[in-house]
């Protein structure tokens, strides 16, 4: 029997081989989507930490974090804008630009909250100072995904785009590692005085060094053969977002919502987990920190086996399986997380996290498959952002409001109804695995 990856139709890189090596590829495409992912989880962490009583009024610490968790939120409402603004230019022009721009304008919005005086020292200018910069992290976010899958899958041989996509897959568990282990750190090496006072700024500064590194790698790529093909054959859209909302709106819709469960899986295991289990459930910062430095190598485990099997078994049976599991796991979060006790935590954490790296696998390939080549960094870049508003922008903030109304049960069924959703989605895809990109919209 053959199975679908096989059955592609000839593709662009097929004819015209890339220059660059694959290696030196997928090691671009892994090493800025890691770093932008690391400054992404700094926030995160931050936000579940320190960012509430630094930059907010004094008062109840509940209300801080919520304060701080809508601020979490405010990059995922910029995110689809960098996606429109990136993918216009990652259309037009070309992707290595865009690539370099976006991984740019990240590092520095991330610096510059390093640097950011606290509310006792500057009074509201902190917090409008804090949410114009993680405005910026959001747009130089929007634009890095979408570039960094279409420069590993656009560079893939037949029936291996879905391992070739994972590479920017696994940017994610790799980059939040890096930003708790350094937040760990700092936790075990100083006084909460002193980091409340200065520490968590130092993950926050180190992002220089880090963009500096991904910089150097992407400056010597070239641009994929398939885009080359695409320019060769017609020229570029001028518009590609206008595209995409009207003749692709279908794919952009069950794209946006298929990945709505993989993002709330991960926020409600990582944010809200750790904000819950240190202010609830009485855990130190350190230990639930080590708790999920240890879950998230699930989820490094759970990106490449996805992949591997979605070029051999298809996108949609991998998707389905990890979404029935994902709900499945929602209704475990009350006994599990709820029980305060360190080996249930730690499972819960574990599963929710191979839950999240199951789902975004195949991601890297399918979401750039629902598109063709002239409108794929838009199409790709913005379904994958606008699924961030929708699972993940208030995720943490919602689950910290159920958790305090009813328990942490009703938060599971969140996500329950968060995998019920994306199931949907999936189902009523075509398999994207069996089709060669395409040059054109037809």
């Amino acid at each position: 029997m053959t199975h679908p990856a096989t059955r592609q139709t000839a593709t662009p890189q097929s004819l015209a081989p890339a220059s660059v090596p694959a290696a030196r590829i997928l090691i671009a495409s892994f090493v800025g989507t890691a770093i932008e992912f690391y400054d992404f989880y700094v926030y995160a962490t931050a936000a579940a930490l320190v960012i509430g009583p630094i930059f907010f009024p004094p008062g109840d610490p509940a209300v801080q974090t919520l304060a701080a968790f809508a601020t979490f939120s405010i990059a995922f409402i910029a995110r689809p804008l960098g996606a429109a603004f990136f993918g216009h230019f990652g259309d037009r022009v070309g992707r290595k630009a865009t690539l370099v721009a976006s991984l740019m304008i990240m590092g520095l919005s991330t610096v510059l909250i390093g640097c950011l005086p606290s509310y006792a020292t500057a009074g509201w200018w902190a917090p409008l100072g804090l949410c114009v910069l993680r405005f910026g992290q959001g747009v130089g976010f929007g634009g890095e995904w979408g570039g960094a899958a279409l420069l590993a899958v656009e560079n893939a041989p037949p029936g291996r785009r879905a391992l070739y996509g994972i590479f920017p897959q696994l940017g994610a568990p790799v980059g939040f590692i890096t930003a708790n282990l350094g937040f760990l750190g700092l936790a075990l090496a100083l006084s909460p005085a002193d980091f409340q006072a200065w520490g968590w700024r130092i993950p926050f500064l180190a992002s220089a060094v880090l963009v500096g590194v991904g910089l150097y790698v992407r400056l010597k790529l070239t641009e994929t053969p398939v885009f080359k093909a695409a320019l060769e054959k017609a020229a570029p859209e001028r518009v590609p977002l206008a595209v995409i909302f009207t003749k692709y709106i279908r794919a952009t819709l069950l794209g946006t919502f298929a990945m709505v469960a993989c993002y709330a899986v991960f926020y409600l295991s990582t944010v809200f987990a750790l904000s819950y289990g240190v202010s609830t459930l009485g855990f130190t910062r350190p230990t639930f920190l080590l708790f999920e430095c240890v879950a998230v190598l699930f989820m490094g485990l759970g990106i490449p086996l996805s992949g591997w099997a979605a070029d051999r078994y298809g996108r949609r049976p991998v998707l389905l399986s990890g979404l029935v599991f994902t709900a499945s796991l929602g209704l475990l979060m009350g006994p599990m997380l709820g029980s305060g006790q360190g080996g249930l935590v730690l499972g819960f954490l574990c599963l929710g996290l191979f839950a999240m790296g199951w789902l975004f696998g195949p991601m890297g390939a399918l979401l750039p498959e629902l598109f063709p080549t002239r409108v794929r960094y838009t199409g790709a870049s913005v379904t994958y952002n606008l699924a961030g508003i929708l699972g993940a922008s208030a995720a943490p903030y919602l689950a910290q409001r159920l958790s305090e109304w009813g328990g942490v049960g009703w938060v599971g069924l969140y996500l329950a109804i968060a995998a019920g959703i994306s199931f949907t989605a999936v189902a009523l895809m075509e398999e994207t695995g069996t089709k060669g990109f395409r040059l054109d919209n037809a």
